[in-house]
Parts: C-alpha cells; structure tokens; sequence
C-alpha cells in the first residue's frame, strides 16, 4: 500500500485530527492504542490523493465516518470514486454513519472486529495467496463492502 508523504498532506492530516467530528473522536477512543483485537489504527492517514479517517496498515484496513452530505448523489458518486482509489492502494474500505458510532459504538467496533479476524496476519499480509511451487501466485479479489448501514 502506499501513503502519500509530503507537507502538504502532512499538514493536512494533522489539522484535520486536531478538528475531529465527535464521532471520530468516539471511534478512536476504541482504536487508540491496539485496543481493538490488538491492531494498531491511525488517524487521518493519507493514502494516494486522500486522506482516510482511519487506517490500520496492518490489516489493509481504512474506516471512513460519514456525515448527513453524503446522503446527496453526487457525495455517493465522490465516495464511490474515493473506496476504488483506496481500494487500488491495497485497502477494504468500510463505510459508517457517524450517527451510528454516536449511538451504536458496539456494533460498530463488532463490525470491525470481524473484518480485523478475517485479515491475515501482519507477518503474511505480503504473502502471495495461492502460490504454485513454482512461486507463482493466484490474483485474489479485495472485498470493499459499502456502507456498513445505512
């Protein structure tokens, strides 16, 4: 996977963690420090030309908090554009409202926790799946689910 580093997406990370929407701030109380299974979660992670809400790179995972906006067609259409572009840096996108973290925080992390026991383990992530003895590897298909509810 690859991640955007520059000081632009620096400085850009960082001002959007420090005005975090109350549900980011709720959901990371639950991720900070492995607390969810072990897995280590970031905020605000730039990845290609975005920047995630959350990613946890061990798990090839990203979790996007969505507000009320992205009800209008064309926000669908820009988070349509933005899970494939995630997708293609190697990341499951998984999509939640953010009035579902406020109200419904474990389900959410339940739902999380569930895509975290199926992700390979940080040592084998880079493993080819379906390796032949001669080392060549079967392509695999990345689940992107949508939103987790809506």
């Amino acid at each position: 996977m690859s991640v955007l580093k520059t000081k632009f997406a620096a400085r850009a990370a960082h001002s959007l963690r420090a005005n975090a929407t109350d549900a980011e701030r709720k959901l990371w109380g639950h991720l900070r420090n492995r607390k969810l299974m072990g897995f280590k979660f970031v905020r605000q992670q730039p990845v290609g030309p975005y920047i995630a809400d959350f990613a946890c790179r061990e798990a090839d995972l990203v979790i996007e908090l969505d507000g009320s906006q992205h009800v209008e067609d064309s926000a669908l259409v820009a988070d349509t554009e933005r899970t494939k572009a995630l997708a293609e840096h190697g990341y499951r996108v998984i999509r939640f409202w953010n009035n579902d973290v406020l109200g419904h925080i474990d389900d959410v992390t339940q739902m999380i926790a569930i895509l975290l026991e199926k992700a390979p383990a940080p040592g084998l992530r880079f493993a080819k799946t379906g390796a032949s003895p001669e080392g060549r590897g079967v392509p695999t298909a990345r689940l992107v689910p949508g939103r987790a509810s809506e």
